[in-house]
């Protein structure tokens, strides 16, 4: 008797977690969306759509893109970290997964680091530091002298009050004691039209959108802010040749809700990996001034970890309030 009750609780066993086996070794055979927190047309959104177009192929089912804006994307990765754990709801989230708990404390995530589970990076896209036209700085060091000079005068845009290129920029005036003013733009639009008429003297752009600036000679650059130089601007260095610490970039990695199988999370890095490393995703983004990135869960993890770190220190220090 004891035997059988063993044997039948066994088979009980086996036909309970079998669903979920099977599950995973079929999935995905329904599409799955994917969720972010920006408008249409951004830079954010046109890199989603390429790579949910190329997971598709792989994956054999649609890739459905979904624009959730408000509360600083905070909407977006909210649904995705309240969606099931079943891989079909995912999300890309961005910086604003480590700046959102200090910025906004009563927008969810609170913590993303377990309300949320990385998957894997995937791409990167550095600011150029613009300076407007007569502007007599060329370089980091000179900016620094004239901003010594003329403390409080000088004056930087940025796409918001709390957006990473905000950041970037105060996190570099804390640590080079430089006093220049900010004004903050809804969006980057309207402060690269600013600094194109001269009425604005600095502005962190992404490579793409400095490049009409710099084709009619209105603004030059002064560096880039990531760890490195870009092929897209091979002549612009990286703050990091001149000045430690003050590097950044906006990101993009895939998450899904908390408790999603293993399996899954490991056949969605394993396609994601394969997209990142075709050669036409990858011509398609240089142009773009767009770096991708190859980094796994861990990675993944490890980035957002290390901004949950920097940005409330840069936040508290600089008085941050949202715009």
């Amino acid at each position: 008797m004891f035997t059988r009750r063993l044997l039948l609780a066994a088979s009980t066993a086996s036909l309970l977690t079998r669903p979920a086996i099977l599950r995973a070794a079929e999935y995905p055979d329904r599409p799955i969306t994917l969720v972010i927190g920006y408008a249409p047309g951004a830079l954010t959104d046109v890199m989603v759509r390429l790579v949910a177009e190329k997971m598709a192929q792989e994956l054999g089912q649609p890739v459905v893109v979904e624009n959730r804006t408000g509360a600083a994307t905070a909407i977006a990765s909210t649904a995705v970290a309240n969606a099931r754990p079943d891989g079909y709801t995912l999300l890309i989230g961005t910086n604003s997964l480590a700046i959102n708990p200090a910025l906004l404390p009563g927008a969810t995530p609170k913590d993303p680091l377990t309300e949320l589970e990385p998957i894997g990076e995937v791409y990167y896209s550095p600011f150029a530091l613009l300076a407007r036209r007569g502007l007599p700085a060329n370089n980091l060091a000179e900016l620094i002298a004239l901003a010594r000079q003329k403390p409080g005068e000088l004056n930087y845009g940025s796409s918001g009050s709390g957006s990473v290129n905000h950041l970037l920029t105060e996190l570099l005036l804390q640590r080079s004691g430089m006093e220049i003013v900010h004004i903050p733009y809804r969006g980057g639009a309207p402060a690269l039209v600013e600094l194109r008429s001269g009425r604005i003297d600095l502005f962190y752009a992404t490579p793409l959108d400095s490049q009409p600036l710099l084709r009619d000679g209105v603004a030059h650059p002064i560096l880039m802010s990531s760890p490195q130089r870009i092929p897209m601007m091979p002549d612009v260095p990286s703050v990091a040749e001149s000045f430690e610490g003050c590097t950044g970039v906006l990101w993009q990695g895939l998450f899904s809700p908390p408790g999603t199988p293993a399996p899954i999370r490991e056949r969605l890095f394993t396609v994601l990996r394969k997209v990142i490393e075709a050669p036409e995703l990858r011509q398609n983004v240089a142009s773009r001034g767009v770096v991708l990135m190859d980094g796994d869960a861990a990675a993944l993890r490890r980035r957002l970890a290390e901004e949950m770190r920097i940005w409330p220190e840069v936040i508290r220090q600089g008085g941050i309030t949202p715009g």
